[in-house]
């Protein structure tokens, strides 16, 4: 891992952010389940590995359409929270491991996706370890929910996480060009999907508060970005609710090229 990823602590920087995320990340709209399933083979046969699947948000979709779902994750606490959502899912297994060392077996999986995690991971091992663990071919997804930051609100909502976040603009969510270079240049699928969320403001708070780079209680500025963001929510609010522009994009290819 190169040194300024690691000096990120990219498998550590999500432990104190688990109760918000759980309740407050969004989840993934149904087109995206029928984009895996029709593209990347996705189907009651299949064998898949979520790579840093923190709480499981996507595990939980992909069980409902997989013979077998690996959910691997290195962060102990997000991985528990997933544990005590779905350990009683017969097709889940919950996986101590990270993506450039998930612990599979050789040729074990199918499909890999990737959700709200690829910036995390060390480019080049990763994909030596998909390639390894992926059997004749398998399709690998990478997928992002991100802002549509067109609309008045959602403009304002990003100045203020520039704003407030600690590494915000090192923390590149969906990079192409580093995208484009993990897949060697070959062409890609790309699709997108609206996945708007309305929120009142105590989600809207608990969703900033479970971004990594954003401060939390008792640490500097908090208390002038939670004013903010209330001032924010107020103006913009219609009947208690903001509509949170968020749209599911995938980059896809096959493993080995």
């Amino acid at each position: 891992m190169n040194d300024k990823l690691s000096s990120m602590n990219p498998t550590g920087r999500f432990t104190n952010r688990v109760e918000n995320y759980v309740k407050f990340r969004p989840s993934y709209p149904p087109e995206l389940i029928q984009f895996l399933q029709t593209k990347a083979g996705l189907s009651s046969q299949a064998v898949v590995a979520d790579i840093g699947s923190g709480t499981g948000i996507l595990t939980e979709l992909l069980l409902h359409n997989a013979k077998k779902v690996y959910a691997v994750e290195p962060n102990a606490a997000m991985r528990a929270a997933a544990e005590i959502k779905l350990s009683a899912v017969c097709n889940y297994q919950s996986i101590e491991g990270t993506a450039e060392h998930t612990t599979l077996a050789n040729k074990s999986v199918h499909l890999i996706t990737v959700a709200q995690a690829f910036h995390w991971m060390e480019p080049v091992a990763t994909r030596k370890e998909f390639e390894r663990i992926l059997d004749n071919r398998g399709h690998v997804a990478l997928i992002w929910n991100l802002r549509d930051n067109t609309a008045p609100f959602m403009k304002e909502y990003e100045e203020l996480k520039m704003a407030f976040g600690k590494d915000y603009l090192d923390t590149k969510r969906a990079d192409e060009e580093t995208i484009t270079a993990f897949f060697r240049n070959d062409p890609m699928i790309v699709e997108s999907f609206p996945n708007p969320q309305l929120m009142d403001f105590t989600s809207l708070k608990g969703q900033l508060e479970s971004a990594s780079y954003m401060p939390l209680e008792g640490e500097p500025r908090y208390e002038e970005m939670i004013a903010t963001l209330e001032k924010l929510f107020n103006t913009y609010q219609q009947n208690g609710t903001i509509q949170m522009d968020f749209y599911t994009k995938v980059y896809m290819n096959r493993l080995p090229l």
